[in-house]
């Protein structure tokens, strides 16, 4: 799996990996969370300018981080979406959870 994490005055920028389906979102899930708690993160960003696939895991691990957020008062974001994540975004709801810039810093519909 090929996530990075950045960490920066309480804000976790994870950059996700190329596919983000069920062998890579129970370790995203573990990481992000232990970091989130650990230093007491407030603004959490999803890069996915190297991710081409992600599955119901992938949109899973979004929604438990995004509900996490909410209860600590923090923010989510994701960025850097291919036309392809856009989509996934927009079937499942995910749009509706966090604030979501596409390629090109528009802002997804």
């Amino acid at each position: 799996m090929e996530c990075h994490y950045e960490l920066t005055k309480g804000c976790l920028t994870i950059s996700m990996p190329k596919e983000l389906d069920h062998h890579s979102a129970e370790q995203l899930r573990q990481e992000a969370d232990l970091l989130i708690d650990s230093y007491r993160v407030r603004n959490l960003i999803f890069d996915f300018s190297g991710t081409e696939f992600m599955d119901s895991s992938g949109i899973g691990v979004l929604i438990g981080r995004c509900r996490n957020m909410n209860y600590c008062g923090g923010s989510v974001k994701a960025k850097h979406m291919n036309a392809r994540i856009q989509k996934i975004f927009r079937i499942s709801g995910l749009h509706k959870l966090m604030e979501t810039e596409e390629i090109g810093n528009e802002q997804a519909k």
